[in-house]
């Protein structure tokens, strides 16, 4: 994992207390349900399962038949089973991403029923959560072109972050880009943008501010999401990043006061991913003196090399391991 994102991470729930925090998680919910819908959306265009369809003699533009996207969920493992995949456009729905083409059935079902996505009929609802989040997933698409260099590793207070930019310089560049008039508009944005919980001060500690102080997205958008992150309801924790597949599972020692953490994954990463300019992955060599204890629960402790070589090779994809190390003194 990241150290400047684990570090940027770790204070970005501080203030997110009480009412506060659940909006805040409310609104980080929705806009990943909108950015992974937009991610299907477009999916759906390039592989023409969006197009104009005709039915009792009216053409419907841009649509889907219910019953074969479905199909297609499950062909391209975005659902398990037909059920699964019911649900999962039901929260598209339910978040009004899509629609029956007439409005006439709320509940989304395994038949040859038209829907849309409302962004291509324009009957999407611009709330004003929605416009911010629009707003700020276009900013961030300008920033990570290959010519901006605004976004850059730095350092702040001796603890370095990945992917920051200067107050200062954000608003230069708001102005230059035409995406405010004045600074003080740009500032204004960029209260908006934090409101809504789409940029932060790196460690969550001061409001957005004309300053030399460094703030990140708190999200990225580029990431491509699994529809099956969908049916997660559970928020990010204070010590997991926004953008990272990982989470830090505690463990105890017995016998010992002291604790440590593993990384566990919790969602596939692809190699295009890793390799995505921009992507939140740092390359390390490091060796590592530690004990390998058990390997998905099985203890190897008293097996050779090429026995717990094959169970990480033949396991599932995700591997939990426990090992052990020396105590320093």
């Amino acid at each position: 994992m990241e150290e400047g994102s684990s570090a940027g991470s770790a204070g970005s729930d501080s203030s997110t207390s009480g009412s506060g925090g659940a909006q805040q998680r409310e609104l980080e919910r929705m806009a990943e349900v909108l950015v992974t819908g937009e991610q299907l959306r477009l999916r759906l265009h390039e592989e023409k399962v969006i197009k104009d369809r005709r039915h009792h003699l009216k053409t419907y533009p841009n649509c889907f038949v219910a019953k074969e996207l479905i199909d297609w969920l499950i062909e391209h493992k975005e659902a398990s089973d037909r059920e699964t995949a019911i649900k999962l456009m039901q929260k598209l729905a339910d978040r009004g991403i899509i629609h029956h083409v007439c409005d006439e059935h709320k509940e989304f079902k395994d038949v040859k029923l038209f829907y849309r996505f409302r962004k291509d009929d324009g009957t999407f609802p611009l709330d004003n959560e929605v416009k911010a989040f629009m707003r700020g997933q276009r900013l961030y698409e300008k920033l990570m072109s290959p010519e901006n260099t605004l976004l850059q590793p730095r350092e702040e207070e001796g603890v370095k972050y990945e992917r920051t930019f200067m107050a200062s310089e954000f608003l230069d560049w708001l102005v230059q880009e035409g995406e405010a008039t004045t600074r003080k508009e740009a500032e204004q944005l960029c209260h908006r943008l934090m409101e809504h919980g789409i940029i932060q001060h790196v460690s969550n500690k001061h409001p957005f501010v004309d300053s030399n102080l460094l703030y990140q997205f708190r999200m990225n958008f580029r990431r491509r999401r699994r529809l099956m992150e969908l049916l997660n309801e559970k928020s990010p924790s204070s010590q997991e990043t926004h953008d990272s597949p990982f989470c830090l599972r505690k463990q105890s020692h017995d016998n010992r006061k002291s604790t440590s953490f593993m990384s566990v994954l919790k969602r596939p990463v692809t190699s295009e991913e890793l390799l995505t300019p921009g992507a939140p992955y740092a390359r390390k060599t490091f060796t590592v003196c530690q004990f390998v204890v058990s390997v998905n629960g099985l203890n190897v402790l008293h097996v050779d090399y090429r026995t717990v070589s094959n169970l990480i090779l033949t396991g599932p994809r995700t591997i939990v391991m426990e090992v052990m190390e020396e105590l320093e003194c």
